[in-house]
Parts: C-alpha cells; structure tokens; sequence
C-alpha cells in the first residue's frame, strides 16, 4: 500500500495495467528487437554481399552435390578425388549446357528483345484504347516504376566493379565449394564435439533436419525448373510461337525464384506470343502457362519436395520480396531456402524441448490454497 497522493513504483504501475495491454507490449518488444536483428544481419549481408553471396551459392551447391559425393566415398573414393571430381562434374555439366544453350541461341535472342519490344508497344496501345489513361501519364507512371526498381543511367565503373565482384564471388564459391565437400562432415562434428548434455542432442538434430530441408530445396527446385522449362516449351513449339528455346531457357531460371520467377517467366512468354502471333496465340499460351504451373504447384511440387520445404505461398511472397529489396536478384534467389531451413530448424528445437519438458503426475493431489500441504506421515 502506497501513501496517499504518492506516486506508485514502476512495478505498481505495470501490475495495475490491464492484461491484454501488458501482453501487447512485451509482444511488441520482442517483434521489435527480432526485426532489428534481422536488419541488422540484413545490412551486414549487403555490406559483405560478394562474400554472402558466395556462402549461400556454395551452400545450395553442396547440398545439391552431396549425393554424388556419397556415391563416390561408397566406391572407396578418397575424400579429396571424391570432391574434385563433384567439382568437375558441376563444372562439365554448367560449361556443357551454357555452350549448347549459346550456340542454339545466340542469334535468337536479339530477336527476342525486338519481339518484347513489340509485344510491349501492343499491350501499351491496348491500355491506352481501353482504359481511361493517356500516353502521358502511361510515361510518367513507367518512368516512376524504372526509377524505383533503380534504373538508372548505366555506368561503365559500377558495371565493371560489379562484373569483377561476381567473378571473385564465383572463384570463391568453388574454392569453397572443394572444402566443404571434402571436409564439411568433419567440420560439423567439430561444432558438435564443443557442445555439451542436451544441446549437443539437439544440435546434431537440427543440424540434420536443416541440411535435409536445403538438399530437398536445391534438387527439387532444379528438378521442378526443368520441367516447367520442358512444358511451356513444347507448348510454344505445338502453338508456333517463335524464339521457343530462349524463353524455355528463361523460364528455367524463373523457376529458381518461386511464385515470382515463373510469372515473370510465363508474362515474357505471352508477350512475345502477342507480338510474333497476335492476340489468340497470345491467350493460348497464357493458358498452357497457367495450366502448367497448377500441374506444378499442386502435383510436383508436393510429390517432389514433399514436407521438407512446406512454406505458405504468402510466406514466399513476402520472403521474396524482402530477399529482392535487400540484396537484389540474388536475394530473390537465398531467402527461400533461407527461410525454409530457418523454420525446419526452429521447428525441431521446439519439438525437442516439449518432448524433454517435465510433465506434472496426473495423480498428483490438490489441496486449497488457503489449506496447508498434508505433512508427510
């Protein structure tokens, strides 16, 4: 009991607050101290982005090599062969395909661009026919979209600067890509063997579920990427839409960038069929996209990555976004798998803990408050 007319402690003053209130605030708090911790790291990834961006490049491509690198070991392998020649097999793969792809395509995809360009004049002259907006203010509102995306006048020191950055991050990622698949087992029961009791249980399990989830993500989005390719592809050949092999080949890389991705993908797509073939064809090939990306979504997505990488459709929305508006294309890219071992992560430590939390005895006796416990006889 305070005086009267003096003023209650701090402590007085919080306890009088209603429940729902002083709930608000404590959650409040927390939400405040998490998103500034995630800007934090945020800011720190841009800052170190050719370094970021290597880890998470050679992260995705460990987790996509560690099968073959299993196999190898199984035929008595050394570690250090067994890692090289992964190495080499990406290598070969990635130096085969970009040839193959280069001289199938190299003299289509100027040929692309004009088509774009028309395709894009069609949909500009639609708007403006249909809809109650001039030229004018169609120029303004593109132009105010281009300066938020940061299209800017292209500069050839930045151009260089980042050209030679994406360079060192690639010689890095496969420098580090050799270590970790020679010595990441090993490297990891070195972080188990500091931890102590419990922790090292729960450790070693996440760990696991974590690694499982981004190897689930890696082959199955490059698995699903290939077949929505190969889809939308003979889509365009059976309709007659020119330039088939350099938008299969887009919509390859779109697949990478869920949601997002395939729809830019599949809009390039329909442009070009706009402008090579007209309105109808245009539509026809709409259809094929969207048909192919619900047989995508709703049948191979599930069987392919089954629960490893289950995330709400919103939450890859707003990942993605964020990912984009952080660190660019190569956001897009990371925050997925990011996010979805982060959950698989904090998913299994939850688990655990209300596995080994001690549950009260049901048989336990009750006694009122304002009686004293039975004394032991």
């Amino acid at each position: 009991m305070t005086a009267a007319g003096a003023r209650p402690s701090p402590r007085q003053a919080w306890g009088a607050l209603p429940w729902l209130v002083r709930t608000a605030v404590v959650w409040s708090a927390c939400l405040v101290v998490v998103v500034f911790g995630c800007y934090l790291l945020g800011q720190v990834a841009v800052l170190l982005a050719p370094l970021a961006i290597a880890v998470a490049v050679t992260l995705f491509l460990t987790a996509l090599l560690d099968p073959v690198l299993l196999i190898l070991r199984r035929l008595r392998v050394p570690a250090a062969l067994a890692a090289l020649l992964s190495v080499l097999l990406l290598l070969g793969v990635l130096v085969g395909v970009g040839v193959l792809v280069w001289n199938l395509t190299a003299a289509q995809f100027g040929e692309l661009s004009q088509q774009l360009d028309e395709g894009l004049q069609r949909s500009r002259d639609f708007v403006t026919e249909t809809l109650p907006v001039s030229d004018a203010q169609l120029d303004k509102l593109i132009g105010q979209v281009r300066d938020g995306l940061g299209g800017s006048t292209p500069d050839p020191v930045g151009g260089a600067r980042t050209a030679a950055e994406a360079l060192g991050s690639a010689l890095l990622a496969l420098v580090l890509l050799f270590f970790l698949l020679k010595d990441g087992r090993s490297m990891w029961h070195w972080v188990l063997r500091r931890m102590t009791g419990p922790n090292r249980t729960v450790a070693a399990e996440a760990g696991r579920v974590g690694w499982r989830t981004l190897g689930s993500y890696s082959r199955g989005t490059m698995i699903i990427a290939a077949i929505d390719a190969i889809g939308i592809g003979l889509a365009l050949v059976v309709l007659g839409v020119p330039l088939a092999l350099p938008l299969a080949l887009i919509t390859f890389l779109g697949g990478f960038v869920p949601i997002i991705g395939a729809t830019v993908a599949g809009a390039v797509a329909v442009l070009v069929a706009l402008a090579a073939n007209g309105p109808t064809t245009a539509l026809l090939v709409l259809a094929a996209v969207i048909a192919v990306q619900q047989v995508e979504g709703n049948l191979l997505e599930p069987l392919i990555m089954k629960r490893q990488v289950q995330l709400h459709p919103a939450v890859i929305l707003v990942v993605v976004t964020a990912g984009t508006l952080i660190a660019g294309i190569a956001g897009a890219f990371v925050s997925v798998p990011i996010a979805a071992v982060a959950y698989r992560v904090v998913d299994t430590v939850q688990r655990h803990r209300e596995q080994v939390a001690p549950t009260p005895p049901a048989d336990r006796p009750h006694h009122r408050r304002d009686e004293p416990p039975a004394a032991p006889a």
